[in-house]
């Protein structure tokens, strides 16, 4: 099968980089299904992976953590698939990437597409909408369907990928939305998206979120980095939660939020993949209840930009643009 991977760990600008192979198509086993994969999106953990280290991949590794595309075949423990069904996940850490004509993933963190998308549309959605509600929901303990309708969240990095979908979720929840953005384009972007209000993380936040009559907020999601961390807790309530994905080496005193008796949480989508948790189909139920909400028009893609055939000279452009960190949304590859 064609796959894209790597055997060195390089920089963005080596065309060695990410390299076209060709590798052995798997076979499902257990609660595996084997996915033709029709469209991957491209997210910052693809980069940080490939970041140059000093290290060697035989055989290639495989990256991508989000797809789209039909079940080709199902291992023999299999219940919730069968094969010609379309489905859209963002797989697990420990295996082989999406970034292969076929892939083994385990049902359980699987959903069905979204029948009013198509594959290059629903890629985009994965890793992002698991990041971003299991953010809000089973970390923060916010209610998805509307019981703190009115509570307010500032989501840092509102114009990236998690951000994008997450205006939307927390719109569903019934939230008021402060998104932060810097730029005419993104700034357009988010309002688009729902957000109510918009400020710029590259000015003092909380300035400006006092300036639009919140003194504090119930929620705060960090969708970028940790550079905002004071800020943050500053501005969260009293007994208020914040939640981050950044897995940074910043200072982060926590005196300040300890007087508040204030919550940090962290997410990582993979957590339970990577650990087998015993709630691990719960990323299939989310991804099914987020496919309804998109088929009933409540949730639209974050795709932003699409790129065609998936390949290595289009992966590393899409890496090179992640990287810039201004990347509005998602960017998408489609076909082999």
């Amino acid at each position: 099968m064609k796959a894209v991977g790597l055997t060195r760990y390089l920089p963005v600008d080596d065309p060695e980089a990410l390299l076209d192979v060709d590798l052995p198509t798997p076979e499902p086993r257990g609660r595996d299904l084997l996915v033709a994969v029709r469209a991957v999106a491209v997210n910052p953990v693809d980069t940080k992976i490939r970041a140059p280290k000093d290290k060697t991949e035989d055989p290639p590794k495989v990256l991508g953590w989000d797809a789209s595309g039909v079940v080709e075949a199902v291992g023999p423990d299999v219940t919730l698939f069968s094969p010609g069904d379309e489905v859209y996940y963002a797989g697990d850490l420990k295996r082989p990437g999406t970034n292969a004509e076929f892939q083994l993933v385990d049902e359980r963190i699987v959903g069905r597409k979204p029948s009013s998308l198509g594959h290059a549309e629903a890629a985009a959605l994965p890793l992002t909408t698991i990041t971003a509600y299991e953010s809000f929901f089973d970390r923060l303990g916010i209610d998805p369907d509307g019981a703190d309708a009115g509570q307010s969240i500032l989501l840092v990095g509102g114009a990236g990928g998690v951000g994008s979908i997450g205006i939307q979720l927390a719109k569903l929840a019934g939230l008021e939305v402060i998104a932060t953005a810097s730029r005419p384009e993104t700034i357009e972007w988010v309002r688009e998206l729902g957000a109510d209000r918009v400020v710029n993380h590259r000015e003092d936040l909380i300035e400006q979120v006092r300036a639009e009559g919140f003194h504090h907020v119930d929620h705060i999601a960090i969708f970028n980095d940790m550079s905002h961390w004071n800020e943050a807790v500053e501005l969260i309530r009293p007994q208020g939660g914040i939640v981050s994905i950044d897995d940074t080496n910043q200072p982060m005193p926590m005196a300040p939020l300890k007087t508040k008796s204030g919550s940090l949480h962290w997410e990582l989508m993979f957590t339970r993949a990577m650990n087998e948790t015993p709630d691990m189909i719960e990323q299939h139920r989310l991804l099914g209840r987020v496919a309804d909400q998109v088929d009933a028009g409540s949730i639209r893609t974050t795709a932003s930009e699409v790129l065609s055939p998936i390949n290595a000279t289009n992966l590393l452009r899409a890496h090179a643009l992640i990287e810039t960190g201004t990347a509005r949304g998602k960017i998408v590859l489609e076909g082999f």
